[in-house]
C-alpha cells in the first residue's frame, strides 16, 4: 500500500499520478458539494475509472481522502455511499474551496463569515494584550501596504496582504485553536477573489478598519481592536448582501443541512 496521509497529502508518488489524483479529487469533491450526488447515492469504482480515465488505484486513493473528511462511507453489501452534508468536515480547507466552487457558494460565504465574526474580533482583543512590539508593528505595516495596494487596484497583492493580515491577528491572539483557523480564512478570501465576489477596488472604509485594528493592537486597546474587527466583518456581510439577494440559491438561514 502506498504511503498516504489525510487531508489530501500525497507521499512518495510520481508527478503524473499526483496530478491525476488532484484533478479527480477536485472534480469529485466539487460535484458532491454541488449536489450532483445526493446523500445515499452509491459510487461505483469502475464507473469512476471510466469517467475520469484513471486507474483504480487513483480512484481508491481519492475515495480514501473523501472518506477522511466525511463525504463518503463504505457500507457492507451496498458499497461506497455519499454521506449527508452534516457529516462533512466543514472546517477542512478543501471542503471550503469545493463549496465555493459549487452551487452552494453563497451558503459557504455566509456561514464562514458568521464564524469569522464570532472568532476574529475576540482574536483582535487578545492580540492587543498578547502581541509583542514587533508583532504589532508588523500589523501596522501590513495595513499600510494593504492601503497602498488597494488604492493602486493591485488585486493580487491586496489579496496576499489581506490573508497575511488576518493570519497575523490570529497568531498574535496567542490562542492555538484560533491560529488553526488561518487556512479557512485564506480559502474564503481567495475564493471571494477567484469567483469575483469582492470589489475590484477595496472600499476605503475597509482599508481604514484594517488600519484601526492594527493601531489598536499596537496601543494595547483591546476593546477598540475588537470593535474595529466587528465593523470589518459587518462590512464583509454588506459587500456580499447584494450577491445573496441576486442569487437563485435559497437564503442560507432557511437551508436545512443534510
Amino acid at each position: 500500500m502506498e504511503p498516504y496521509s489525510s487531508g489530501g497529502a500525497i507521499a512518495q508518488r510520481g508527478p503524473a499520478d499526483a496530478g491525476l489524483h488532484a484533478r479527480v479529487l477536485e472534480h469529485l469533491g466539487t460535484a458532491i458539494c454541488g449536489g450532483e450526488f445526493a446523500p445515499g447515492a452509491v459510487l461505483n469504482i469502475d464507473e469512476l475509472v471510466d469517467r475520469y480515465e484513471v486507474s483504480r488505484s487513483v480512484v481508491r486513493e481519492v475515495l480514501r481522502v473523501l472518506a477522511s473528511i466525511g463525504f463518503i462511507e463504505t457500507r457492507r453489501r451496498v458499497g461506497v455511499t455519499i454521506r449527508p452534508a452534516h457529516d462533512w468536515n466543514v472546517f477542512d480547507p478543501q471542503v471550503i474551496r469545493w463549496r465555493l466552487a459549487s452551487g452552494s457558494r453563497i451558503t459557504q460565504l455566509r456561514s464562514i463569515t458568521e464564524l469569522r465574526t464570532a472568532i476574529e474580533p475576540h482574536a483582535a482583543l487578545l492580540a492587543a494584550s498578547r502581541a509583542d512590539h514587533e508583532e504589532a508593528s508588523d500589523l501596522v505595516g501590513l495595513a499600510a501596504k494593504m492601503w497602498a495596494a488597494g488604492k493602486a487596484g493591485d488585486e493580487e497583492r491586496f489579496l496576499r496582504l489581506d490573508i497575511e493580515f488576518h493570519r497575523r491577528v490570529l497568531l498574535a491572539s496567542g490562542n492555538e485553536m484560533f491560529v488553526r483557523l488561518q487556512d479557512l480564512v485564506a480559502e474564503v478570501l481567495t475564493g471571494r477573489h477567484k469567483h469575483h465576489l469582492m470589489p475590484h477596488h477595496p472600499h476605503e472604509q475597509a482599508l481604514q478598519l484594517h488600519a484601526e485594528v492594527a493601531q489598536a493592537i499596537q496601543r494595547h486597546d483591546g476593546e477598540r481592536a475588537r470593535k474595529a474587527m466587528v465593523q470589518l466583518m459587518e462590512q464583509a456581510f454588506d459587500e456580499m448582501k447584494s450577491i445573496w439577494e441576486q442569487s437563485a440559491e435559497p437564503d442560507p438561514g432557511d437551508v436545512q443541512v443534510g
